[in-house]
C-alpha cells in the first residue's frame, strides 16, 4: 500500500519506528495531547511505511500512543515508500529539526548510529559539516551532541533514567553535566587539579546540582573564568586549587563561593593596586611642586595608613 492520500489504518497494525531519536514520552505531555485528541480527533495524519503486514511510523508516534491510550480503533495515515536505514534516520532527524523539545541524549545516541550508517555506505566517517547536513542540525548542535557521547557511560545511563521522570521532578539535566564537564576540564587544563581529581570534582558538583546547593545551570562557567585568571597570573594556582577543592569537602560550598574567593578577590586587589598607584603619582606631583597638604588631606591619608595596617 503506497499513496499520497489520507487513508485509515487499525492502530494494532502500526508499530513505533526503532530509529526514532525520541525515546522518552513524558506522561504530562501525552495526557495533554490525549485530551485534545479526545475532543477534536487526530487533525494531522500519521506518516508511515509498510513493513510486511505492519506499518512503521515516520511521523506521529505521540499521536499513535495517545490513540492507543484512548482505545481508538483506527487512525488517519499517509503511507510512504519504505526508506533504507540511512534515509530513515535522516527523516527522523529532519523531524527532530522541526521539534526542538526532543531530549538531546537519545538524539545523540541516534546521531552516532547515523554516523556509523554513513561510514558503512561511504567507507569513511562523515565530517562535522556532512553529519550536520544529513542530520538537518546546526554544526553547533552536532558538537553539543558529540559532547554527550563523550560522557562516561554511567552518566548517560543516569541521565536517561532521569528523563523518564516528569520534567517537574527532574533534578539533573544534560546541560548540568555538560557545563560541569567543561568547567572541570578547564581547571585540569591549567593544572589547577590533577587528572585523578577531575572525576571526584565533577561528581561533587553534579551532586550539588541534584541537591539544589547549586541552582544556576551555567555556574560551572565561572570555573573556566578562574582557569583563565590563573593563566593570566591574576590568581595563583595554589589559591585556585585550595578554593576549588572545597567543593568536595564542604557540602554547602558553591561555585559562586569559589569565584568570590579567587577571581573577585583578585579583581578587588587589582582595583586597589590601581588606586594606590594613582595616589602615589599624585603625592609625588605635590612633592615636586613643594605643595603642603591640608589638614583634611592629612587626616584622610592617616585613615588610609590605618586601613593598610589592618590588612598588612
Amino acid at each position: 500500500m503506497m499513496s499520497d492520500v489520507v487513508t485509515s489504518l487499525n492502530t494494532s497494525q502500526i508499530n513505533a519506528n526503532p530509529e526514532n531519536p525520541r525515546l522518552i514520552f513524558h506522561e504530562d505531555e501525552l495526557e495533554t495531547l490525549s485530551q485534545s485528541i479526545s475532543k477534536q480527533g487526530i487533525l494531522v495524519p500519521l506518516t508511515v511505511y509498510q513493513e510486511g503486514k505492519k506499518f512503521i511510523i515516520l511521523d506521529g508516534e505521540r499521536r499513535w500512543r495517545c490513540s492507543l491510550r484512548l482505545g481508538l480503533a483506527s487512525v488517519p495515515v499517509i503511507v510512504q515508500p519504505k526508506p533504507d536505514r540511512m534515509t530513515n534516520l535522516m527523516m527522523m532527524f529532519a523531524i527532530h529539526n522541526a521539534r526542538r523539545d526532543w531530549d538531546p541524549l537519545p538524539t545523540a545516541i541516534k546521531l552516532e548510529q547515523l554516523e556509523h550508517e554513513f561510514m558503512r555506505r561511504h567507507g569513511a566517517m562523515p565530517t562535522e559539516t556532512e553529519i550536520a547536513g544529513i542530520a538537518s542540525l546546526p554544526r553547533g548542535e552536532v558538537r553539543r551532541l558529540k559532547k554527550l557521547l563523550s560522557l562516561p557511560l554511567h552518566y548517560r545511563k543516569e541521565l536517561l533514567a532521569e528523563l523518564e521522570k516528569p520534567r517537574s521532578q527532574q533534578s539533573l539535566t544534560v546541560d548540568h553535566v555538560i557545563e560541569t564537564t567543561a568547567g572541570v576540564e578547564a581547571l585540569q587544563k591549567r593544572s589547577i587539579i590533577s587528572t585523578e581529581e577531575a572525576e571526584p570534582l565533577r561528581q561533587a558538583i553534579i551532586q550539588k546540582f541534584r541537591t539544589k546547593v547549586i541552582d544556576n545551570t551555567v555556574a560551572p562557567r565561572k570555573l573556566a573564568n578562574l582557569a583563565r585568571a590563573v593563566e593570566r597570573e591574576e590568581v595563583s594556582v595554589a589559591t585556585a586549587r585550595k578554593s576549588v577543592l572545597k567543593l568536595q569537602t564542604r557540602p554547602n560550598y558553591t561555585i559562586q563561593n569559589v569565584y568570590e574567593e579567587t577571581v573577585e578577590q583578585a579583581d578587588l586587589e587589582h582595583g586597589v593596586d590601581q588606586l594606590a598607584s594613582r595616589l602615589v603619582v599624585k603625592l609625588d606631583e605635590l612633592s615636586e611642586r613643594d605643595v603642603g597638604l591640608s589638614a583634611k588631606t592629612v587626616a584622610v591619608l592617616k585613615n588610609l595608613a590605618r586601613a593598610i595596617s589592618r590588612h598588612a
